[in-house]
């Protein structure tokens, strides 16, 4: 029986499963079935000769042959996608899929409208949008970039600074008519707060005065919570104060609907990033829209040079 070949399409099965760990997920991440994965496996091993992956009840890993193919798998893939770019642009067309991760309530205000203006210029590009406050393994998801708010760890990502979000107090006139308007960070105190549970050290409010000093303000309230479009909501309604990005309420402050409250203190502001797959960077259309964004986000509002 003839040994059966090493091909592209087994290649990237074995890549997504041992970036996944898992044969069910890529079935359905690539719209097949377990047992067609499961033959691309088989076929893949029989065609090296080793065995490349290590299965048992709970998950799948990597031999340490298979750990040495997958570098090079990743490498022909990025290269086999590369020279797709290449030959597509002869005929000035990019074209195939990105996949983005971005912070929920900023991808659904601003970044998605920015992806329908960059389509417009591209269309032939498609944009997977993944909308999650979780820091999520862009490798093990298959993502391509990321936006993400926030000091970042992992090293293994290219990182491209997009500058630095502005934070303010805000609330409802309604609220403040009813509770006082704190005219001091201490009054803070004895205000209800509304708290982002997602956020450790949420109970103390830091704030940066007008020459520069900090306050810590204890901070609490009767409403938590983990999404930034329910704070919106929480307090177009009336139910308290919040520290918040200027991107999140800056319509609701030019309707009037919320207020700025001590002026002269704010919150540290917190760096907005995009974080580049290394192995996705080279390609045309993952570059035009990092690109892209780049230049738009800078313009949104409340987003500062870092």
């Amino acid at each position: 029986m003839d040994k059966p070949d090493v091909t592209l399409e087994r290649m990237r099965s074995f890549v997504r499963v041992a970036e996944r760990g898992s044969l069910s997920a890529v079935a359905r991440e690539l719209g097949i079935g377990q047992s067609t994965v499961t033959r691309h496996l088989r076929e893949l091993e029989e065609a090296v000769g080793v065995p490349l992956l290590s299965r048992t009840t709970r998950r799948v890993t990597m031999t340490d042959e298979g750990g040495r193919y997958y570098a090079d798998c990743v490498q022909i893939l990025r290269l086999v996608e590369q020279a797709g770019d290449e030959a597509r642009a002869t005929r000035g067309a990019a074209a195939g899929t990105i996949r983005i991760s971005c912070t929920a309530a900023f991808g659904v205000l601003h970044v998605s409208r920015l992806i329908f203006a960059f389509q417009d210029r591209y269309p032939e590009i498609s944009v997977d949008l993944s909308l999650t406050d979780e820091r999520v393994d862009l490798v093990r998801e298959g993502v391509d970039i990321a936006l993400r708010l926030g000091p970042l760890t992992d090293s293994s990502m290219k990182l491209r600074p997009l500058g630095r979000s502005r934070r303010l107090l805000v609330a409802a006139p309604e609220y403040l008519a009813a509770r006082g308007r704190p005219a001091a960070p201490q009054d803070l105190a004895g205000h209800e707060g509304i708290r982002m549970t997602n956020i450790a050290g949420s109970d103390t409010l830091i704030l940066e005065g007008p020459g520069g000093e900090r306050h810590a303000v204890p901070f609490g309230g009767r409403f938590r919570v983990d999404h930034g479009l329910a704070a919106r909501e929480a307090l177009a309604a009336g139910r308290g104060i919040a520290p918040t990005h200027r991107w999140l309420v800056d319509d609701l402050l030019a309707e009037g609907r919320l207020e700025t409250i001590l002026p002269g203190y704010e919150p540290p502001p917190v760096p907005l990033s995009l974080l580049i797959v290394p192995e996705r960077a080279g390609i045309a259309r993952v570059r035009l829209l990092v690109d892209f964004l780049a230049r738009r986000v800078a313009d949104l509002p409340g987003i500062e040079a870092g």
